[in-house]
């Protein structure tokens, strides 16, 4: 530690003041941006991006074993209907049989504090294609835990 001299900072105490106003300047700005966008969609949105993230990045043909790893994200009604319906190629949460490479998810709409219709759009691109489709996730509430109910094509 260096003694202050006339006119002088010492180095601990420019630290200090430094620390001081990187925390201030930080929480300033972390309590000035208002978050506008509904709970239920927050938590929706966030429910579809884990799906998403963990569809894509396995492998995505129907069965009835890629069904049982996605369960813990579906609604029971839509595990029912799947659990029924015949394989085919095309992938029910993408609603095609030309599987994406990457998706985002987008706005979100609060139907009601128990549903939300969440945007998500899906990506192919190589060498050759660029291309982009929008499909409708509905989530639902179910037990306190929001889960993918529907997908259907954008409009």
């Amino acid at each position: 530690m260096k003694k202050m001299v006339s006119g002088q900072w010492s180095v601990v105490s420019s630290g200090k003041i430094f620390c001081l106003l990187l925390f201030t300047t930080t929480s300033l700005l972390s309590c000035s941006i208002p978050n506008l966008e509904a709970p239920e969609c927050t938590e929706a949105r966030s429910a579809v991006k884990e799906f998403y993230s963990f569809h894509i990045g396995n492998d995505m043909k129907p069965s009835a074993e890629n069904l049982k790893l996605r369960e813990k994200f579906l609604s029971k009604e839509l595990l029912k209907e799947l659990s029924l319906s015949n394989e085919t190629e095309k992938d029910n949460f993408t609603a095609t049989a030309d599987y994406p490479k990457a998706s985002r998810v987008g706005e979100c709409e609060a139907i009601s504090p128990e549903k939300a219709i969440v945007q998500v759009l899906l990506f192919w691109r190589d060498d050759t294609r660029s291309e982009q489709r929008e499909i409708k996730v509905e989530t639902v509430n179910e037990g306190g835990k929001w889960v993918i109910d529907r997908v259907s094509h954008s409009k």
